[in-house]
């Protein structure tokens, strides 16, 4: 969370409960997706969010349905969700110790956090796979790894994920900060034999590994867009809350989708406006220096 918050949208800049399914419908009938992940700012303040995610499991093409969360919430949610057809849970998590927690998130939350983790990790047949997402920063967290490694240890539904520091607006990036994958994997290889995995997924952006332990039941991951980005494989494409249609995580460039439903635009309409827009997708993003000289949203205005 940037020090100083972020400018909230008008609720009325927000897409509503058939603005999104009607998104989504878009995407499955003409694109061919099947994967759909509700990200942030925070899903779980959504009131409509389980209604959305029942939405969602109505139409047969989608087979993973998700959600990135900061956790909080999640006690009150799991369950519901769950019926209404959630099959995927990212929690973000940068600390295991409470101060660090607060320092980074400006909240007051590190219990409530911890024990809802575990509270999705006892229902293992509904979640069969808990990914934790760690945003690692030189300075701050990177003398956690090994625990946070170690929380794979007879957790067979846990996937721990490490995460290079990305530049984005008001996060006060800087090289300082910004500590690369080789150099986690250093320092967890001091203290563990890893085995890496075989990559089941062409379009998965994780590489991914596991404790040359049976102990370790759970593995762990790391997402390299800064030292070995995966642009060529990425197939993802991003909606904001309040309905911009970005092609790339580090392009700061939208198209308002939201206003296009709001004018009249048909389906068909809409989905050209949006291969319209993916043609025009850049082959990679660029340089990690030119990427932090330039205005982005916010990590917590885009979702990860």
């Amino acid at each position: 969370m940037p020090e100083k918050g972020v400018d909230l949208s008008p609720a009325d800049h927000i897409l509503t409960t058939d603005e999104v399914l009607r998104l989504i419908r878009i995407f499955t009938t003409y694109g061919g997706i099947n994967k759909i992940r509700l990200t942030g700012g925070e899903p779980t303040i959504r009131k409509d969010l389980v209604d959305i995610v029942h939405g969602i499991r109505s139409y047969p093409s989608i087979k993973t349905i998700g959600i990135t969360t900061n956790g909080v919430l999640l006690h009150r949610l799991l369950e519901p969700l769950a019926k209404a057809g959630l099959n995927s849970l990212n929690i973000s998590l940068d600390s295991l110790v409470k101060e660090k927690f607060e320092f980074v998130t400006r909240r007051a939350a590190f219990t409530r956090v911890l024990t809802n983790i575990r509270l999705a990790l006892d229902m293992p047949n509904l979640y069969p796979l808990v990914k934790i997402n760690c945003v690692v920063m030189q300075g701050i967290n990177t003398d956690e790894l090994n625990d946070f490694v170690e929380l794979t240890h007879n957790q067979s539904n846990l996937a721990v994920r490490f995460i290079e520091y990305m530049p984005f607006s008001d996060n006060q990036w800087s090289e300082k900060k910004y500590f690369p994958y080789e150099e986690m994997l250093k320092i967890i290889k001091q203290k563990y034999d890893l085995e890496k995995l075989i990559q089941e997924d062409k379009n998965d952006t994780t590489k991914w590994y596991r404790v040359k332990d049976n102990s370790y039941q759970g593995k762990i991951g790391f997402i390299t867009s800064m030292s070995e980005h995966f642009c060529a494989t990425c197939n993802r494409i991003r909606i904001t809350a309040d309905g911009q249609l970005k092609v790339c995580l580090f392009d700061n460039k939208e198209i308002s989708l939201r206003d296009a439903l709001r004018s009249g635009f048909n389906d068909e309409e809409i989905y050209a406006l949006i291969q319209r827009t993916l043609f025009k997708k850049e082959k990679e993003h660029l340089p990690v220096d030119i990427l932090s000289t330039k205005e982005n949203r916010p990590m917590i205005l885009i979702g990860g």
